[in-house]
């Protein structure tokens, strides 16, 4: 997943440089992904335009990524899966069950309770590893 996803809208993405939204999505932008932040408090975010929703992004998106609270799950993965984003990425913290099932049955890849940045870290290593074998 992380290697076919080249752009990420970042549902809850912040503006302040304390919020692990912030953090995460400028390692993600470091390592070569575009990410949208979704955030209707926000004008930009790391540079990048930020959209009030989901439905107001003008691009097509390979993953959403969520740092928002576990009840705001169902909307956004029901949005995700209608415009037809392959993957929904629930940050540590952040998981629902029946939303997960839901998106799974539509045939969307899921993550929950997972930081994006430490898996892709891991990941990174060990493609590093493979290269110097």
């Amino acid at each position: 997943m992380l290697e076919h996803s080249k752009t990420l809208a970042v549902v809850g993405l912040s503006s302040k440089p304390t919020r692990a939204s912030n953090g995460v999505a400028g390692y993600l932008q470091a390592h070569g992904y575009r990410v949208i932040p979704v955030n209707p408090h926000e004008c930009s975010v790391l540079g990048e335009k930020a959209y009030p929703s989901l439905e107001a992004i003008p691009v097509a998106v390979d993953m959403v990524v969520i740092f928002r609270r576990s009840e705001h799950v169902p909307r956004i993965v029901e949005t995700a899966t209608r415009l037809g984003v392959k993957v929904v990425w629930m940050q540590e913290g952040v998981e629902h069950e029946a939303a997960a099932q839901r998106a799974r049955s539509a045939g969307l890849a899921v993550i929950q309770d997972r930081c994006i940045l430490k898996e892709h870290a891991k990941r990174f290593k060990e493609l590093t590893i493979e290269r110097h074998r």
